[in-house]
């Protein structure tokens, strides 16, 4: 029998404890969980404290951090990201991080880590448009990456008041749509996994 067992990773592109951005894609995965046989992979960019991207380290033989990221993505069936907005684009450690996971390991196929795999987007912020400038450049560089970015995207204003005690989104409208890109990347996993 096969597994429909789904690998979710999350990641946020804040390296801040207590980051809005974590928040929203935890509660995204979280209701992922609910549609599908889905396990989740938070992969933490504080926690992993990726060097910043170099040919000189690269050349030394990849560092501990980098495989161990390269190695989930690699695992995962699809990417769910959720980017704070900087000056209108998207935040230095999350390109840090997608520079080192696009690099190959010997024997390993070009662009492993995300070739053919969906991605969902969501970006939040304390502002009112909710850091969605930078969603444009997320999808810019993942596409050229060959990941399959679902259409649907959201970004959450007024992130500070935006949450419940318990993680949860307290406005019932944004919630359906934060909701609807875990969705969308559900279904285009599936689509894409039942086409190959």
């Amino acid at each position: 029998m096969a597994d429909t067992t789904l690998r979710i990773a999350l990641i946020s592109g804040s390296l801040r404890a207590g980051s809005f951005n974590t928040m929203l894609a935890r509660y995204v995965g979280s209701t992922m969980k609910s549609h599908s046989d889905v396990v989740l992979d938070e992969l933490s960019l504080a926690e992993l404290d990726l060097p910043m991207f170099s040919e000189d380290l690269e050349a030394t033989g990849m560092p501990k951090a980098v495989l161990e990221l390269k190695d989930r993505l690699i695992a995962a069936d699809a990417v769910l990201i959720a980017s704070p907005e900087y000056n209108g684009s998207f935040s230095g450690a999350l390109k840090n991080a997608i520079d080192w996971a696009s690099r190959p390991r010997e024997g390993e196929k070009p662009l492993a880590c995300f070739k053919g795999k969906a991605c969902g987007l969501l970006a939040t912020s304390p502002g009112a448009i909710g850091g969605l400038r930078g969603l444009r450049h997320v999808r810019q560089v993942l596409t050229q990456l060959h990941m399959v970015v679902v259409p649907s995207e959201f970004a959450l204003g007024v992130a500070h008041e935006a949450f419940d005690k318990d993680g949860n989104l307290k406005d019932e409208r944004a919630a359906t749509m934060a909701k609807g890109v875990g969705l969308a990347v559900l279904e285009m996993t599936n689509a894409l996994k039942n086409r190959g």
